[in-house]
């Protein structure tokens, strides 16, 4: 219940107990506050024992902590009845990752090395860049170095 409470914290508490019940209150409020904590959780067995005997016998596998979506979909994983490891299993990230950066950089993976090595491609230039457009390059043309005509209509 207190799992993410550290020493220093609970020994807080305990000091601001002592300060605002005082000495001679503070058993009887911790007594009441046990109390009080003891029926919560009968009330919470009880709620739980009616809801599976109105569900019935089809649910007598039903646990409530597989309401939290992250034990249901955990639960599912170890299950694997839909081959999920399979899939999980056929992708590599790390590979998937370091070829777009390679193509964004414009180097060559070694995976499109190969395949551009085994199909010849009918141009040079996209021979050379392994069949990929290098997108940091100027377009070479007739002209790239002048300006393109103002047109006062347009603006």
């Amino acid at each position: 219940m207190f799992n993410d409470i550290g020493p220093l914290e609970l020994v807080t508490i305990i000091v601001l107990a002592v300060l605002v019940f005082g000495p001679d209150k503070l058993p009887k409020v911790i007594q009441d506050v046990m109390r009080t904590i003891r029926k919560i959780r009968e009330f919470s067995e009880s709620a739980k024992q009616d809801i599976r005997s109105e569900l019935g016998p089809e649910f007598k596998d039903f646990e409530f902590e597989d309401l939290n979506p992250k034990a249901f979909i955990r639960k599912q994983l170890d299950n694997d009845e839909l081959g999920l490891k399979e899939i999980r299993n056929g992708f590599d990230i790390k590979k998937e990752m370091a070829e777009v950066t390679d193509a964004v950089h414009g180097r060559e993976s070694e995976a499109s090395t190969s395949s551009s090595a085994s199909s010849p491609s009918s141009s040079s230039s996209a021979a050379s860049s392994g069949g990929r457009i290098d997108m940091t390059k100027k377009p070479e043309g007739p002209g790239t170095d002048e300006r393109p005509p103002f047109d006062a209509d347009a603006t």
